[in-house]
C-alpha cells in the first residue's frame, strides 16, 4: 500500500491548563475534512464505522454509558452532542485523562479539533520528561491519517494501514509528526534542545529504532 502525501494533524498546539484545580497539559490538533459535520460524527460513533478506520469498540455508547477499545483504553461518555462535540474520559494501564474531539464548519468542509488532556502528576510526568506531547500526539496524528483515508474511500483496510506504518514511508510520516510535535512544544515555551531530544525519542520508539 502507498499513500501519496499522507497526512495526520494539520495544526497541533500544547499548553498548559488548569482542570478543577488540578493542573493539566493539553495536547491537540486540527485538521479540515472536505465533508460534512454529519459524516464524521459518524465515522467517530458508530461502532461499525470506527471499528473500520480505529479499532472495535463495545459498551453502552450514550452519555453517562461506558466504552471499551479492543486492546486499548476505555472510559465514560460525558458529553455527546451530535455532529458538535464528543467528551470522554481517557482510561488506560490505571490512568485517567480526558479526550475532547469537536466538530466545526470550515468552508466547505468540517474543522475537527482533538484535545488530549492529561492531569500533571507523578504517574504522567517521568513519560513527559522522556518523550513529550508526541508520546500522545504521533498516536492521535495516526488516528486522524485513518479517518482521513477512510473518509475518502470506506474501502479503507485498517489492517493494510497498520502494515504500512512499519513501511519505510510510514516511518517517514511518523519521524515527520514527531518533529511537527517537537515545534508546538518550542512554540509553547520548551527549550529547544530538549524538545526536539523529546522528539527524537518518540519518534525511535514508534518507529522501532
Amino acid at each position: 500500500m502507498e499513500y501519496s502525501n499522507p497526512l495526520g494533524f494539520e495544526s497541533r498546539m500544547v499548553s498548559d491548563a488548569d482542570r478543577e484545580g488540578q493542573p493539566t497539559r493539553v495536547v491537540g490538533g486540527t485538521r479540515t475534512f472536505a465533508t460534512d459535520a454529519k459524516n464524521i460524527w459518524g465515522a467517530v460513533t458508530d461502532s461499525e464505522r470506527l471499528a473500520r478506520w480505529f479499532l472495535p469498540i463495545t459498551g453502552d455508547l450514550k452519555p453517562g454509558g461506558r466504552y471499551q477499545l479492543e486492546g486499548n483504553a476505555g472510559g465514560e461518555i460525558t458529553r455527546c452532542d451530535p455532529h458538535e462535540i464528543l467528551e470522554v474520559t481517557w482510561e488506560f494501564s490505571g490512568n485517567v485523562s480526558w479526550l475532547t474531539v469537536r466538530l466545526d464548519p470550515d468552508g466547505d468542509g468540517t474543522r475537527m479539533t482533538l484535545e488530549h488532556i492529561s492531569a500533571k502528576d507523578e504517574s504522567s510526568e517521568s513519560h513527559w520528561i522522556q518523550y513529550g506531547p508526541g508520546a500522545t500526539g504521533v498516536g492521535w496524528d495516526l488516528a486522524v491519517l485513518g479517518l482521513g483515508l477512510f473518509l475518502g474511500s470506506e474501502d479503507f483496510d485498517r489492517k493494510e494501514a497498520e502494515t504500512w506504518t512499519t513501511s519505510e514511508p510510514g516511518k517517514e510520516f511518523i519521524r515527520t509528526c514527531a518533529t511537527a510535535w517537537g515545534a508546538a512544544q518550542i512554540a509553547s515555551g520548551e527549550d529547544p534542545d530538549i524538545a526536539s531530544a523529546m522528539a527524537q525519542k518518540t519518534a525511535n520508539a514508534y518507529t522501532g529504532e
